[in-house]
């Protein structure tokens, strides 16, 4: 029971962009930081449209470019992790900044990093590359969220479909209740505890004026989509000890200095720091 507890409810946040609105996110990483052992770097892996409207864009003027031309504004997001007593009781809610690093829309996918240096205890086990195959349907699952804002809390089910197509992008389904507000969270396999996808999508019918929510098919991002983002976004120290969150940004930076080279201004964006995204998709 406290497995449970440690591996599956306490690395769920809660995650609020704006004052009234917000969803979920998962603590995936939190090691030392290569320059400063003292302190330590902690990312949340949430959907891009729970932190969208922190993200903004507009026309602007390049002093070294010469020309106009669309830039990107990133405002800090709210993390809230929770304190629990005797188990199971929520005794606090730790309000924490965090920066966005990278999103991506077409993955619905965000990585926010902690202004926190001190260590977090609590981190999903993310699933292997190699073992996402061994993935079936009937495998009981644990989805755990901020449902309708809620504290963090788990609902059961199983693995219902694979990969489940929507927009051209594959997604897990599972009968674990979810609804509004667990989106950014942690679907686990119940069995090993391993964090296998984000809840991002629900099932919904509209019947004459209004909406039915069918909570029992929910999607998550499929994990072999995780891979492809912390790929694509040069985030490969998530997943890999040979890499380190430094080498990452100078990537990051190198992307970045490319497409300024290309001066293309339908692909460019310029942020406002390092730690904040270089592309939109």
């Amino acid at each position: 029971m406290q497995d449970l507890h440690e591996r599956v409810l306490y690395p769920v946040v809660r995650v609020r962009a704006t004052e009234n609105g917000g969803g979920s996110g998962t603590i995936i990483y939190c090691k030392q930081d290569p320059k400063n052992l003292n302190d330590y770097i902690t990312l949340v892996l949430t959907n891009h449209h729970v932190i969208e409207k922190a993200i903004s864009y507009k026309e602007d003027w390049d002093s070294i470019l010469k020309k106009q031309m669309k830039k990107e504004f990133v405002a800090p997001v709210n993390i809230e992790i929770f304190d629990y007593e005797n188990m199971s009781d929520v005794v606090s809610a730790n309000n924490h900044r965090a920066v966005i690093v990278a999103y991506d829309k077409h993955h619905d996918l965000a990585l926010l990093r902690l202004e926190r240096s001190s260590k977090v205890p609590y981190v999903a086990k993310l699933i292997g590359e190699s073992d996402i195959k061994a993935i079936k349907l009937f495998m009981p699952t644990l989805l755990c969220g901020a449902s309708l804002l809620h504290d963090p809390f788990v609902t059961t089910g199983h693995i219902t479909y694979l990969k489940e197509l929507i927009e051209n992008k594959i997604y897990l389904m599972s009968t674990s209740a979810s609804i509004f507000g667990n989106s950014g969270g942690a679907l686990y396999l119940a069995e090993t505890t391993e964090f296998i996808g984000v809840p991002s999508r629900i099932q919904t019918l509209q019947l004459g004026f209004g909406l039915d929510v069918v909570n029992f098919m929910g999607f998550s991002v499929h994990p072999q989509r995780l891979y492809e983002f912390f790929r694509e976004q040069e985030l490969h120290f998530v997943f890999d000890d040979k890499d380190d969150f430094y080498r990452s940004l100078e990537r990051r930076k190198a992307k970045q200095r490319k497409a300024i080279m290309m001066q293309d201004p339908v692909n460019i964006t310029t942020p406002q720091d390092l730690n904040e995204p270089l592309y939109n998709g």
